[in-house]
């Protein structure tokens, strides 16, 4: 069999005419968990705002209530979703977005701030019971530059591919270290004041920045719904196909920012334990994390033991807590888990 590169495309298989896309090499999907697999929290159905939902997703909400989770309703080659479903209709005066934060080091070859800013591509899948336009912005981890885009859900409840390009920002402060590099802001109903024209960069405060002018207020319709995935944020002016990875690569991306296990750690002392002594309990993460975590043991059974700890320690690598002993004897135990967050 002989085969032949056709240009920048791709390969020909000559005794099969058949051309295939050319191989994707690093990370071309910049977003994390973009087909909404990977769900550490399980929260279910949650309204709180400001919180991350799915792994990497976060959402907010100002005036009336929308609740978000993680959902089997999906178009041909996902199996997940998140959907948001509005409960309560908000007045025009209040935001309502979500979105990733992604991290400077993830985004730093796309030259942001600089002549040589890249172009990127936003790709998705949507199906909204509201149809009529909607808008995304991209922005700077010092919500300082925005850029609002948007794109129009044409029919009720049905899965509609989008994709919108942005031109690279010569201007403005983009971090390419592990803090916040860009905020890919998904806008379902924001004021004014929260808002841009669409297709251009904008400076000044936009920290606020969720969407574009003009755009379809999902928020206001009570029991209004809205699903999406296959989110995608590439470099260049053409969306390419869904960047799937292997889900335990998709978790452990997740896990360089959050990372809970169950309560199967087990700390057992087979001998004697002496009440009043600190007994300690170590570990590594699964994945080196972003920056030191927030560490939160859950202890869920004991012996001899208080369901509390003491000392607790952590590095982006492992962690360590203590529990004193309140009963002296034999076989001094706790199981417990444990939560590391580190998000942006």
């Amino acid at each position: 069999m002989t085969v032949s590169i056709s240009g920048t495309d791709g390969v020909t298989f000559n005794d099969s005419s058949v051309q295939t896309t050319a191989a994707k090499v690093g990370m071309v999907n910049r977003i994390i968990n973009g087909q909404m697999v990977v769900n550490q929290r399980a929260l279910g159905a949650t309204s709180a705002t400001g919180n991350y939902v799915l792994d990497r997703f976060i959402v907010y909400r100002s005036g009336g209530a929308y609740t978000a989770q993680q959902s089997s309703t999906a178009p041909a080659g996902f199996i997940n979703s998140m959907l948001m479903t509005n409960t309560t209709a908000a007045s025009p005066t209040t935001f309502s977005f979500f979105g990733q934060i992604i991290e400077g080091l993830n985004i730093a070859d796309l030259g942001f701030g600089t002549a040589n800013a890249q172009t990127v591509t936003v790709s998705f899948w949507a199906n909204s019971s509201v149809t009529g336009i909607y808008s995304i912005s991209l922005t700077n981890g010092n919500g300082d530059r925005a850029y609002p885009a948007q794109y129009t859900v044409n029919v009720a409840n049905t899965w509609e591919y989008k994709t919108i390009t942005v031109p690279g920002d010569t201007s403005g402060t983009w971090a390419t270290n592990n803090t916040s590099g860009f905020f890919l802001r998904f806008n379902l109903g924001s004021p004014a004041a929260r808002t841009a024209p669409a297709g251009a960069w904008v400076a000044g405060n936009y920290d606020g920045a969720n969407g574009s002018t003009g755009a379809t207020t999902w928020a206001n319709t009570t029991s209004a719904t809205f699903f999406i995935t296959g989110v995608q944020l590439e470099k260049g002016s053409t969306a390419t196909s869904f960047d799937y990875r292997p889900y335990g690569t998709e978790l452990a991306l997740c896990q360089r920012y959050y990372e809970a296990t169950t309560n199967n750690t087990v700390l057992m002392y087979s001998g004697d334990v002496t009440s009043g002594q600190d007994y300690y309990l170590t570990g590594n993460f699964g994945v080196p994390k972003r920056a030191s975590p927030t560490l939160t043991p859950t202890i869920s059974s004991t012996s001899r033991f208080p369901t509390t700890t003491t000392d607790v320690q952590v590095s982006i690598t492992s962690w360590r807590f203590a529990s004193t002993c309140n009963s002296s004897g034999a076989r001094g135990y706790y199981i417990c888990g444990f939560t590391a967050s580190v998000e942006l």
